[in-house]
């Protein structure tokens, strides 16, 4: 796996880390730096998996405080997760879908 990719799981797992403890500003953050480094690489699946976990991860963070900024989130969440078909992130997807009025 490329070092850009460790880099971006890392501040992947260090947001959702933060959310869980509650500190959305942090995960907010992290998530962010993963979000520049991956718009910096060429379109391929492992950049387009990545991209549908950390946007989603993005929207489940920001749900809880509303705005539009987390509903563009889990939209380019889903739309990665349904084309790359990666099982987690459809799973996690439809996860964030529960409750509300759309199908996956």
């Amino acid at each position: 796996m490329r070092p850009t990719y460790l880099t971006v799981a890392r501040h992947l797992q260090k947001g959702r880390e933060a959310a869980v403890l509650g500190d959305p500003r942090h995960a907010v953050e992290e998530y962010a730096q993963a979000l520049e480094l991956l718009r910096g690489l060429p379109p391929e699946r492992p950049r387009d998996v990545l991209l549908a976990h950390t946007h989603l991860a993005y929207y489940q963070t920001l749900a809880p405080h509303g705005g539009d900024i987390a509903q563009e989130h889990l939209h380019l969440g889903i739309s990665y997760a349904r084309s790359t078909r990666d099982p987690l992130a459809r799973a996690i997807a439809e996860e964030c879908l529960t409750g509300l009025d759309v199908v996956m």
